[in-house]
C-alpha cells in the first residue's frame, strides 16, 4: 500500500454506496480527476462528513490501494462558497461548471482544470462580480485549455482586427470577417481580448464593457453548440 497523501481537491460527483458509504470523484491540482470512497460518511457522527461539501475546496488525506479507488482518511473545509447558495443563477451555473470540467477531466489530464473551476467558483461567490462576466471568463479559457481558443487577433483571412470597423463571425472557419452590418465592434473585441489575460476581479472594475458582454456571451454559447 501506498504512503497517504495529502492535497486540495474539489467534489465533481458523490455517489452513495452501500449503507453509509459515498464514493467521491475528486479533482485535484496534482493528480487530476480521482476517485475514492469515504466510509461511514453519511453516518450521523462521521468525522469526514463536514470536510466533504460541495461547492467548496476541502483538504483531503488519501490512501491508494492497488486498484483504482483510494480510501479518503481525513477531510477539512479549506474554503465553503457560501454565497453561490443564495442566487439561484449564480448556483446553476456553479453546477455547470463542475459537469464541464468533470467532462473535460475524462479525456484530458490538465492542472490547470483545477486552478480555472476554482477560480470560477470563487469569482461566483463574489457578490460584487456579475456572474454573467464569470461565466464568458470560464468558457472562454475551458475553451483554451482544450485547444479550441479564440481567435481574437486577426480575422479569418489573417488580418488584423481593427478598432474602427464592424465584424461577423464565421463559424465553418472559426474566425471573425469584416461586415459593415457586422454584429460585433471595438468594445466587443476589447471584452474578448481582456478576458485572455484578466480575471473577473479586475474586469469589473473597468467601465463600458456590460453591452458587450451578453453578444460575448452568445458567441461563445453558439460555439458550443
Amino acid at each position: 500500500m501506498k504512503p497517504p497523501f495529502k492535497t486540495q481537491a474539489i467534489i465533481l460527483r458523490r455517489t452513495n454506496y452501500g449503507e453509509a458509504d459515498r464514493v467521491i470523484s475528486f479533482l485535484t491540482p496534482e493528480r487530476g480527476k480521482m476517485s475514492a470512497i469515504a466510509k461511514g460518511v453519511r453516518k450521523p457522527k462521521s468525522k469526514l462528513a463536514g470536510g466533504l461539501e460541495l461547492l467548496a475546496v476541502c483538504d483531503v488525506t488519501f490512501i491508494e490501494g492497488r486498484g483504482d479507488m483510494a480510501l479518503v482518511t481525513s477531510a477539512r473545509l479549506d474554503q465553503f462558497y457560501s454565497n453561490i447558495l443564495h442566487e439561484y443563477e449564480r448556483m446553476t451555473l456553479a453546477f455547470t461548471f463542475i459537469k464541464l470540467i468533470n467532462r473535460a477531466a475524462e479525456t484530458v489530464s490538465e492542472p490547470d482544470f483545477y486552478y480555472l473551476l476554482q477560480g470560477g467558483l470563487e469569482y461566483l461567490n463574489a457578490k460584487n462580480i456579475d456572474w454573467q462576466l464569470t461565466e464568458l471568463w470560464f468558457r472562454m479559457h475551458l475553451r483554451a485549455l482544450l485547444g479550441h481558443g479564440l481567435n481574437v487577433a486577426t480575422d479569418r483571412f489573417g488580418v488584423k482586427l481593427e478598432a474602427d470597423k464592424l465584424y461577423h463571425y464565421d463559424f465553418s472557419e472559426q474566425g471573425f470577417y469584416e461586415d459593415p452590418r457586422g454584429r460585433f465592434n471595438e468594445q466587443h473585441i476589447k471584452l474578448l481580448r481582456l478576458i485572455a489575460t484578466k480575471t473577473p476581479a479586475v474586469l469589473r472594475q473597468i467601465s463600458g464593457l456590460e453591452r458587450a458582454l451578453k453578444d460575448c456571451l452568445w458567441l461563445v454559447g453558439a460555439l458550443e453548440s
